[in-house]
């Protein structure tokens, strides 16, 4: 049952194409100045998460908070818990903090608490010392790990955030260095042409579609491929995520957000263009 919420998790993890050759083909990403203004912290967001035709397993919580003067450091929050029928079957409460520095927002710790089913449960930190290239991991009270990378790298969470704030191109896929799995991968992030989604809790908006084909594991194991629906505009709120795994598919729906930041953006998606109305008008749990 865990793999089910594997992608609870997905939302952090991303595309790595098989093939070392296309990775050295595409540039590193750049963050977009004009987006990243709008991600200064107090950001707030709630998910509902339902498997197959609609059936609702949980919930996922997240924050973005700024936790120096500078503006610099934020600290990124999230907790998956389950919900309904799902709690008699597998119930979960995992929570995961990480520290993000720097213009660039590298990550420098990672702390992850999960508890799930029965019985388990496991603490796992993460410290990254980004400027020499060395990562130290510690599960439970086991020795910890330690591991040399070449240049700096994401972990799952920040490179969900750091996505955000890219200059995204359709044509243009660009590169992520995430370390999952003892290794630093080049993770190639590609984006999809606009459409629309109907009815979400930001209203009608045009949404960019990023799909990561994910062949390393991170912390779940991974069945089928994944849709992150971000809007078109300067805030680029996620408002969908969806995957799918061995039976049916996963996703999560934003049902509340907020961020103080992010002003209207609605002269973003008050129209849409000819070249949008080609493409198929979603709604909310399509």
């Amino acid at each position: 049952m865990k793999k089910y919420f594997l992608f609870l998790c997905v939302l952090y993890n991303w595309v790595l194409l098989p093939q070392v050759s296309y990775a050295v083909s595409y540039p590193l990403a750049e963050i977009d100045s004009e987006i990243a203004a709008t991600q200064q912290g107090s950001e707030k967001l709630v998910y509902s998460v339902s498997w197959a035709g609609g059936v609702k397993i949980g919930n996922i919580w997240m924050e973005v908070n700024r936790i120096d003067e500078a503006g610099t450091r934020f600290e990124l929050v999230a907790r998956v818990k389950d919900s309904g029928i799902f709690h008699f079957f597998y119930p979960v409460n995992d929570s995961f903090v990480t520290i993000i520095d720097g213009e660039t927002r590298l990550p420098i710790t990672y702390k992850v608490v999960q508890e799930e089913g029965s019985s388990y449960t496991a603490r796992r930190h993460t410290e990254y010392d980004q400027e020499n290239g060395t990562i130290r991991y510690q599960k439970n009270e086991q020795e910890p790990k330690f591991y040399q990378v070449d240049g700096g790298v994401h972990n799952e969470f920040s490179s969900f955030f750091i996505t955000r704030l890219l200059y995204l191109d359709p044509e243009r896929p660009v590169l992520v260095p995430t370390f999952a799995d003892g290794n630093r991968h080049e993770v190639v992030v590609q984006t999809g042409k606009p459409v629309r989604i109907n009815k979400t809790v930001r209203g009608d908006v045009n949404v960019l579609p990023v799909t990561p084909i994910i062949e390393f594991k991170g912390l779940y194991d991974k069945d089928g491929d994944t849709v992150i629906w971000l809007t078109d505009d300067a805030c680029r709120v996620p408002v969908r995520i969806n995957s799918k795994i061995l039976i049916g598919s996963l996703t999560a729906e934003l049902i509340s957000y907020s961020n103080p930041f992010c002003k209207d953006q609605s002269i973003h998606h008050s129209s849409v263009p000819e070249g949008y109305q080609k493409r198929p008008k979603l709604e909310l749990g399509d």
